[in-house]
């Protein structure tokens, strides 16, 4: 008989927070970060959110049906996924590629494992990476939001350390009045969602504020420039990655020292693809990394039982 320990979330028989209710919390807590890209983005945004998420519902749905499963569409976590996946993708995707990467993603990286809690990696992120490369001419970059003149809408991250470029101003990067996709661009909203999900403890605060950190000081150390630092921080998905993908509970570490590493990790892995490779962007990438070394971590950091060796 295996007398090893086995690393595993604990039985929350007597808590009031199903997998329903959490998943509910972070739809809520997405809802500022989608109102704020309708608006800056018109109803091209809508109609992705629409069908990013029927797409990502109806797939599980149907593979449930046809592999004769339990019906799960009720626990909202397919809702989640196509959520995350249409905030991550700029107006400039054609819709039936959207809904062929929620497809993709409930199907393949989520259902095809088990379901929900046993997925190697984000669905909604690992979807984002299939679509860069596969579609790489419509979801890299990002579009212009509807209040930008398209002279000076270009994604920030391909202007910053361009000579002569014209970035937006710190304000502007802040209230989302730049390219990009329609959930990243808009960093009160994201934080506020990150405030409701503190205050409703979905999330614990240290994996985005590592995540972040990480990136900022990266930067600063590497270029000696605050401003510089901080407008890599505003742009591209690092906010929207950090608060919303990174603090997943299924592919992220379950011990505390895990998921610093794990943010720690992404934050370095982020700094290093956007600084040295030819792809500006890093934060999905950066997460599937960690994903996939997340066993890892918790084995290398898990505690050992009294009495254990």
């Amino acid at each position: 008989m295996d007398n090893k320990p086995i690393m595993a979330a604990g039985p929350h028989i007597h808590s009031a927070d199903s997998s329903r209710r959490i998943m509910l919390d972070v739809i809520l807590a997405l809802l500022p970060a989608s109102v704020a890209g309708v608006v800056l983005f018109g109803t091209k945004a809508a109609t992705m959110i629409l069908v990013c998420v029927a797409a990502a519902v109806f797939s599980e749905f149907l593979f449930n049906l046809v592999t004769k499963r339990e019906q799960s569409v009720g626990d909202l976590s397919a809702v989640v996924t196509g959520l995350l996946l249409a905030l991550n993708l700029s107006t400039n995707v054609p819709l039936w590629q959207c809904a062929l990467g929620s497809i993709f993603a409930i199907v393949l990286v989520k259902c095809a494992f088990g379901g929900m809690g046993h997925n190697f990696a984000n669905p909604a992120i690992t979807a984002r990476v299939f679509m860069l490369m596969a579609f790489t001419s419509t979801v890299a970059g990002g579009a212009a939001p509807r209040f930008v003149d398209a002279v000076s809408s270009a994604t920030p991250l391909n202007l910053i350390g361009v000579e002569g470029a014209e970035l937006p101003t710190l304000g502007a990067m802040f209230l989302g009045l730049r390219g990009g996709a329609i959930g990243e661009t808009c960093i009160l909203a994201l934080l506020l969602g990150f405030v409701y999900l503190l205050v409703r403890r979905v999330i614990h605060w240290q994996t985005p504020v590592i995540f972040i950190a990480t990136v900022f000081v990266c930067y600063l150390v590497a270029t000696g420039n605050v401003t510089v630092a901080l407008y890599e921080v505003l742009a591209g998905g690092l906010v929207l990655g950090a608060v919303f993908m990174a603090t997943d509970y299924t592919t992220t570490p379950i011990t505390a020292e895990g998921r610093w590493l794990f943010a720690l990790g992404c934050g370095l892995i982020t700094f290093v693809i956007r600084r040295f490779c030819a792809y500006p962007e890093g934060v999905s990438y950066s997460i599937l990394c960690m994903n996939i070394l997340s066993p890892w971590l918790e084995k290398w950091t898990r505690r050992k039982p009294l009495g254990g060796v």
